[in-house]
């Protein structure tokens, strides 16, 4: 495991179908993360959106999805402003466990693409992560 990936799983009482569309639906995306511009698709690029100050939406996180294995595995790119111009790697796990998922990410290259900003983007996206996999969960409360 390299030290500077933040990893997190979470347990989900439903199935691993089930919860694919939070992963890749616009709709259900903006749900518990952020609403994106279409449905993610295989091997298309996709842009995620947030309001800024003013009210308007404008985009948050921008990338490409790299692998496509419904139900099972996501492998993004992911980038933000911060990052200026540099990717990172999302990668999402749907495990079936105990009648329900287990859902884990892993979000790596962020020390690559942050470089002296690393451990101040490293907490912050560790931080938002925990956030948004909340929010995943109370989906299906």
């Amino acid at each position: 495991m390299n030290s500077t990936n933040i990893e997190k799983s979470i347990f989900i009482n439903a199935s691993p179908e089930d919860v694919w569309p939070f992963l890749v639906e616009k709709d259900k995306l903006a749900e518990w993360y952020h609403p994106a511009e279409e449905d993610l698709k295989p091997d298309s690029d996709y842009i995620l959106l947030a309001r800024d100050n003013g009210g308007n939406l404008r985009p948050q996180v921008w990338g490409r999805v790299l692998e496509w294995n419904k139900p099972s595995r996501l492998c993004t790119t992911f980038s933000i402003s911060p990052f200026s111009g540099n990717e990172t790697i999302v990668t999402w796990i749907l495990e079936p466990a105990a009648g329900g998922t287990r859902v884990s990410v892993k979000h790596s290259g962020i020390y690559e693409a942050s470089g002296s900003e690393a451990m101040r983007m490293l907490q912050a996206l560790d931080a938002g992560w925990d956030q948004h996999l909340s929010s995943l969960r109370y989906s299906f409360e």
